[in-house]
């Protein structure tokens, strides 16, 4: 199974820090966020990982090389601006193959165990889904969250709500509408499909943080350093 980290993001919300640095190489606890992600998936058995970027994305090609000090295969999707998170993916589509694949957000830090991620795209083409969602309990910050859920399958219009984490298996088909070059967001396909009983998902309770602001990085790094790092799931 291939992996796709977004990382395309401009993080206005983090700046000044952004301004000089692209997100995803904001360190927390000594490791640049995105190297959070790469080693679970290492550890998780999946090693060929796309990432696409477009603001300082050349500082990010040069960190991050061809993945090998995190034992992990990159391959690089670079976007001259930002094409959101469905567009982003589109972009992405040659590099991603035919299969279901695992897609991350470069901004949020996850203890869900990303070795399931083979075992939820057999379970969508079983039940014929085209995505498949971790949902988490509602942060402050996103008191209304995203989307309900009832029987294991996504709805816009049920409660409780709870908050897409940014952590999703989806099929290539989910994006046969969006051209490549594309502005696209996620939501909607996600929203469409959940309108036709087509997106799968869970509630994942473990820990999470949207790491968006520069208080919550902060929070982060001091959260992760009081504690011994936990070994890779």
């Amino acid at each position: 199974m291939r992996a796709m980290i977004l990382a395309a993001g401009r993080g206005e919300r983090m700046r000044p820090l952004t301004d000089h640095c692209p997100k995803p190489l904001l360190e927390v606890a000594g490791e640049p966020l995105i190297g959070w992600h790469l080693r679970r998936l290492a550890a998780a058995g999946i090693r060929e990982v796309v990432v696409n970027h477009a603001h300082l994305g050349a500082m990010i090609e040069a960190r991050l090389g061809d993945g090998a000090a995190w034992g992990v295969s990159i391959r690089y999707s670079p976007e001259p601006a930002a094409l959101e998170t469905a567009g982003g993916i589109a972009q992405a589509l040659p590099l991603l193959g035919d299969a279901p694949f695992l897609v991350v957000n470069g901004d949020v830090w996850c203890d869900f165990d990303l070795a399931r991620a083979p075992a939820l795209a057999e379970r969508m083409q079983a039940d014929d889904l085209l995505a498949w969602c971790v949902l988490v309990p509602n942060p402050p910050h996103h008191p209304e969250g995203d989307f309900g859920l009832m029987h294991a399958r996504l709805r816009a219009d049920t409660a409780p709500r709870h908050t897409f984490s940014g952590i999703g298996v989806y099929r290539p088909a989910l994006f046969d509408g969006i051209a490549r070059g594309t502005r696209a967001p996620l939501g909607p396909l996600l929203r469409a499909g959940a309108a036709s009983g087509r997106i799968g998902g869970e509630v994942h309770t473990g820990r999470w943080t949207d790491v968006g602001t520069p208080e919550r990085l902060a929070a982060l790094d001091a959260q992760l350093r009081a504690q011994p790092r936990p070994a890779p799931r």
